[in-house]
């Protein structure tokens, strides 16, 4: 009965000091029932973790229908020069039952860089090489995966590859 009194009293110092702190971070009001559902959520989703979570499910590479349209899409909104077709490709995690993918993309990417300057003199400098790594939606039709390019979402950017200017 102690033990239970015990763990029920520091839950209760927990709760009042993540109630209390969050209104000194936001300097707002807490809304209880949005703190407690979250950690509830925390809670379930720990308790489920060795049941088929993608968390831990290592990821598929997919054939990708229209990757020709993905690399466009990811050198527009990337900014760069240009994509190389074969190295674009699409992993999926976890269940592809649903209509609606969620799918990660992977490509490397270059851009060109100007050098020179009203000199005479010529430089020739090899081209910028950046790894792009986004987000997007796929639907699943006749074996390969369509996916979405308004969907695209570029969540990284590495520059793999170019010249520093050194003085």
């Amino acid at each position: 009965m102690k033990i239970l009194l015990l763990i029920a009293f520091i839950a209760v110092f927990f709760e009042a000091g993540l109630i209390s702190s969050y209104t000194i971070v936001t300097s707002q009001p807490p809304d209880v029932a949005n703190l407690l559902g979250m950690q509830v959520n925390e809670l379930s989703s720990l308790l489920n973790f060795g049941s088929s979570s993608s968390i831990i499910s290592n990821p598929t590479t997919v054939t990708i229908d229209n990757a020709a349209d993905v690399a466009n899409a990811l050198q527009t909104s990337s900014g760069l020069d240009g994509i190389n077709l074969q190295s674009v490709s699409a992993q999926v995690s976890g269940s592809t039952k649903s209509t609606i993918i969620p799918v990660n993309l992977t490509a490397i990417g270059y851009k060109y860089t100007i050098s020179g300057s009203n000199s005479s003199s010529i430089t020739i400098t090899p081209s910028e090489t950046y790894s792009l790594t986004a987000t997007a939606t796929a639907t699943k039709q006749d074996g390969k995966y369509v996916i979405d390019v308004t969907s695209i979402q570029i969540t990284s950017s590495r520059k793999l590859y170019g010249t520093t200017n050194s003085t």
